[in-house]
Order: structure tokens, then sequence, then C-alpha cells
């Protein structure tokens, strides 16, 4: 036999003997691996800061969406309730406080009330000063009130936000963090010592992967 064609024989062989060798589902498993999705927590930082939900559905974490949407949704209506009274108050305090009869937004507002009591513009003859002073104060107090949680609604949208995000990120850093069924946790103790007071056993907490 020709030296050229032992080295060629020689090379099929050893070629065969490694494909024999190699297990049959380790070039399934590669494709497998190379095909596995995988998600960065930047970009899912990045997409859920760009708009709201969209990082959660590149994580893959779809049911998360419509609970984002709702937080956003009953905060904006937090928004729009308080913003809607404290415009109505604020308009019925500046009207109550002024002296011109055409300005009456506040007969609005005090719809249980008789203005006969209260009001000093349009019923200087009857009105009693305390009962006018009270509501005078009441508007204000609710003015305040609206102000305060119309404020508290905005800080809430931002919060919520903020929020989605970092959701986002942690889904994003924890999407490979595998915990297998071997990881379990138990109390053993160490040893008996005797401290020269009192004898006692020292535990330590055993995690084993």
């Amino acid at each position: 036999m020709k030296p050229k064609s032992t080295i060629a024989a020689f090379i099929l062989l050893a070629v065969a003997i490694t494909c024999s060798a190699q297990p049959a589902d380790s070039v399934p498993v590669r494709k497998e691996r190379a095909r596995r999705y995988t998600i960065e927590p930047i970009r899912s930082t990045m997409f859920a800061a760009a708009l709201p939900g969209l990082g959660q559905i590149y994580n893959r974490k779809y049911w998360k969406v419509p609970i984002v949407y709702a937080g956003f949704g009953a905060l904006g209506y937090a928004v729009t309730y308080n913003t809607r009274n404290y415009n109505s108050l604020i308009s019925a305090y500046q009207d109550f406080t002024d002296i011109i009869p055409e300005t009456d937004s506040y007969l609005d507002v005090l719809v249980n009330l008789n203005p006969e009591q209260y009001d000093p513009v349009l019923h200087p003859e009857t009105y009693n000063p305390s009962t006018s002073a009270w509501v005078k104060t009441n508007l204000l107090n609710g003015v305040d009130y609206y102000r305060k949680y119309r404020d508290l609604s905005y800080i809430g949208i931002v919060a919520w936000y903020l929020f989605t995000i970092i959701d986002a990120h942690v889904d994003g850093s924890l999407f490979d963090y595998d915990i297998t069924d071997d990881l379990r946790a138990s109390v053993v103790p160490l040893n008996f010592n005797y401290t020269g007071v009192s004898p006692g056993i020292t535990f330590a907490l055993v995690k084993t992967f």
C-alpha cells in the first residue's frame, strides 16, 4: 500500500471513530441552544422607557402588559377627576369672594344650601355672616384637597412609569436565571462548644446545588 493511501485511510478511520464517539444528541442540542431566545436587560430597559409595556413584550411577559396600562388608566382617571373638581371649586371660590352678582358658579356647587343664608352679594339682607364664612372656608378646603390629590396623581404616573421600567429590567436580568430541582437548604449542627458559662450547639444553613 502506498504511503499516501495509508495516510488517507488513517484519516478516514479517525474521523469515523470521532463521529461514532460523539453523543447522538449533541448536534441538536447545539442547534437548540443557538435557537434559544436570549434577552438583554439593557434592551428591555430601553424598550420600556421608550414605550410602556414594550419592555414586558420583549421579555415575553405578555400578561403584564394589561396591568401596565391598567395602572396608567387608573392614574389618568385620578388626574382627570381631581383636576375637574379642582377647577370647579376654584371657580366657585373666586366667584363667591368677588362682588359681581353675575358670577355665581358656586350655586352649582352648593346645591344643598340656601343662598339666602350665606350669599352676601345676592342676599345682603338675609345672609348669615357665620354661615358665609363657613362656606368660604369649606370651598377653600376643597380647593386645597383636590389640588393636593391632583398633584399626587401626577406623581403617581411618574412613579408607575419608573416602576414599569424597573420591572422590565429585573425580568430581563433574571430571564436566564435557572434554579434547578437539586437546590435545597437544610440546618445541621456543626459542633458542640462550651463557652465556660453555658454549653451550646452551633448550627449552620447549608445550601446544596
